[in-house]
């Protein structure tokens, strides 16, 4: 069912959101009551998925993460889209800033469709902001460019997060060992956890391995798994929650050696990959806080209760 269309305001300015970490962003600033459209991925905070909604797949995605991944790199290799943007909705929402990315073209539309869209419209006087965070330093600059666009003060809302995120790092400092940590965020096959991951990992009081920060995702095959040795595995597949991860959960049985110490001692964890540590934007402090309560639960007891019904641990045994 179509949504209706918010009317525009003479004083306000309208905004689109191209993709859910934007939306978040958005909304985090106080400027929820801008928000005129969003994409199909938007659904976070609550309500937001009832706006007029901007983009879609250009094709249905199989059910199995294997055949996702050779459907979606296919269509990369064919210099082919793999979402597409409304144009005649776009035109309809008369917006004056459309929030995207130019980050991950399998994740959200690519900055270069955002670009073909608005040249479709004939309007020179739409502000473009283009996100593309590698880095936790960079997901918090971010925050500060949309809420500059938006003449918001987004400096309280990074400071706050700072601090949230400094607060677990200290409550650390006194472990004697680091466990060493891998985050895995696609199932078949195997991809490593790069970007911002690292970077959490070792706020959360752990060695993050195969990765540094800002680096993407790589693809390890099994020969590369069998030669690692964590201690503790976090899957968190992006794009999935837990009841869609769940339904391939025995690839976990398949996959993860079981010789890992992770698996040995029953401390590989599942995750919601599609509300936490995927999106980079404000909950990446409530992704830290799941981690931490994964990486040390004799520390974090508050975290483990706070985030009960968005991560679990896993038995591969």
């Amino acid at each position: 069912m179509a949504q209706p269309v918010p009317k525009k305001k003479d004083s306000a300015l309208r905004i689109v959101s191209l993709l859910p970490s934007a939306t978040e962003i958005v909304c985090v600033l106080g400027a929820r009551d801008q928000l005129v459209g969003v994409s199909h991925e938007c659904d976070h905070p609550p309500g937001v998925d009832q706006l007029p909604v901007l983009t879609r797949p250009r094709f249905t995605l199989p059910e199995r993460s294997d055949e996702i991944d050779r459907v979606v790199r296919k269509t990369l290799e064919d210099a082919l889209a793999v979402y597409e943007v409304d144009v005649d909705l776009l035109r309809e929402l008369e917006p004056d800033v459309v929030v995207t990315q130019s980050l991950c073209d399998v994740c959200a539309v690519s900055l270069d469709d955002v670009r073909r869209a608005l040249h479709e419209l004939a309007r020179d006087d739409i502000e473009i902001v283009s996100l593309e965070p590698r880095r936790l330093g960079d997901v918090w600059r971010d925050i500060l460019t949309v809420g500059d666009a938006l003449g918001r003060r987004g400096a309280d809302v990074v400071a706050e997060i700072e601090q949230r995120c400094a607060a677990i790092a200290r409550r650390t400092t006194s472990i004697s060992e680091r466990p060493t940590v891998l985050t895995i965020e696609w199932l078949d096959p195997i991809m490593v956890g790069g970007t911002w991951m690292p970077e959490l990992v070792r706020l959360a009081g752990g060695e993050p391995l195969v990765t540094q920060p800002g680096e993407h995702a790589p693809t390890l095959s099994a020969e590369e798994l069998v030669e690692l040795d964590p201690d503790v595995v976090l899957v968190k597949p992006c794009g999935f929650d837990l009841a869609r991860t769940r339904q391939e959960i025995e690839l976990l049985e398949h996959k993860l050696p079981s010789h890992w110490r992770a698996s040995r001692l029953h401390r590989v964890y599942v995750a919601d990959g599609n509300a936490y540590f995927n999106r980079p934007g404000p909950r990446l402090v409530e992704s830290l806080e799941i981690l931490a309560a994964c990486v040390h639960p004799e520390l974090f007891t508050d975290f483990e209760e706070k985030h009960a019904a968005s991560y679990f641990q896993y038995s591969t045994a």
